[in-house]
């Protein structure tokens, strides 16, 4: 199949000021990045409150869905029976107001959702549906660590995984391990969060100079997704565009986004970035997980990781939104935050690097204020 290098993520469409989408807005967004060369559109079930499905389906209409590749996903946190997963799936169908999904991923895997869902027939419904029409390529989203990754994709006949990664998270989650083992097994990669949900394109004090000193002449946001486009392995480089500016933009930025294309120079001013970003963490967690399970529930590498990187990106108010989001038991469970610390210090006697985690996570709760 022929796609885009540039996926239209529909996670971070323009919104009001009372959380609605600016649908007008949106819609004349998704259909310029179509007229110009984007064949690729991303949604999800939750995605802006449940709002993006339906007004991606509207802005499909008029013979847009027909020059796309459609990707929507299975909320696999809200399974609780494998009846659970057709009518996720029905109602998708109605929201986007198509009679089939091109891509239809399994969301947000995790060990916990992976094991729920294929103990209910995931893999069983995914065949089902695929036989009856409904969906054309089953693949999955994923937000764990390598080996539950390897896991999944020795399970089944994916068409593609998507992971997060950028030149901050080659270590993070699948990361550069997993985008290797997918590729070797014919499993195609799409790239989610190339920017950091933003952070990588931000024009930041230390970061602004090394980019400046730099012999070819790109924004941030232009070396953070050419950094992505410069690995063979990867299929398509999903962003969230919030602005006609940001599509813009990025349809430039993509008519240079080849395999191999950046030279050992670019890569060692990438790696000077890098460098300079990773000098400003202030908890030197390694996100080992020694510390866990937390007996009260606190995700101790999550509190730390969104603290860090607050400070590493200049970026309180947006992490402090995602460390809401992220721990806050919206995927099932309850909330992880760091305030339900009830100091115990059984992580502490785990630490292997022996941190003041009980220290940390005051911290962390006093900074977020939960």
């Amino acid at each position: 199949m022929d796609l885009s290098i540039l996926g239209f993520g529909c996670m971070r469409l323009p919104v009001f000021e009372n959380r609605q989408v600016d649908e007008p807005r949106a819609t004349e967004m998704i259909r310029y990045a179509i007229d110009h060369g984007v064949n690729y559109v991303d949604t999800a079930y939750p995605y802006h409150d449940g709002q993006s499905e339906p007004v991606v389906g509207r802005a499909l209409s008029g013979g847009y869905r027909e020059k796309v590749w459609l990707a929507t996903k299975l909320p696999s946190w809200l399974i609780a029976k494998k009846e659970d997963m057709d009518r996720y799936l029905d109602e998708q169908l109605e929201r986007l107001a198509t009679d089939h999904i091109d891509f239809y991923l399994v969301h947000g895997l995790n060990q916990d959702s992976w094991e729920n869902t294929a103990r209910l027939g995931v893999l069983e419904f995914l065949d089902e549906a695929v036989a009856d029409g409904r969906i054309r390529y089953p693949a999955f989203s994923f937000h764990d660590s390598v080996p539950i990754f390897k896991e999944i994709v020795d399970a089944y006949d994916w068409t593609f995984a998507q992971i997060q990664y950028n030149f901050m998270d080659e270590q993070y989650q699948a990361g550069t391990e997993g985008l290797l083992y997918a590729a070797e097994r014919g499993v195609g990669i799409v790239v989610m969060e190339p920017l950091r949900g933003g952070l990588l394109a931000k024009d930041a004090p230390g970061i602004r100079e090394i980019f400046a000193a730099a012999p070819a002449r790109r924004t941030p946001a232009e070396w953070g997704l050419c950094w992505v486009w410069n690995h063979p392995e990867v299929t398509v480089v999903l962003s969230g565009m919030s602005t006609m500016e940001q599509v813009r933009e990025n349809i430039a930025y993509a008519q240079e986004g080849l395999p191999g294309s950046l030279s050992r120079e670019d890569l060692a001013v990438v790696g000077k970035v890098r460098d300079e970003f990773a000098s400003r963490v202030k908890i030197p967690c390694t996100g080992c997980k020694y510390c866990m399970p937390c007996p009260n529930g606190v995700n101790i590498p999550g509190c730390f990781e969104f603290y860090n990187q607050a400070h590493i990106y200049d970026a309180k108010e947006q992490s402090g939104g995602i460390y809401a989001w992220a721990l806050g038991g919206i995927f099932g469970g309850i909330p992880a935050f760091a305030s339900v610390c009830v100091e115990c210090g059984e992580c502490e006697a785990k630490c292997p690097q022996g941190l003041p985690i009980q220290k940390y996570l005051k911290d962390v709760a006093a900074y977020f204020g939960k």
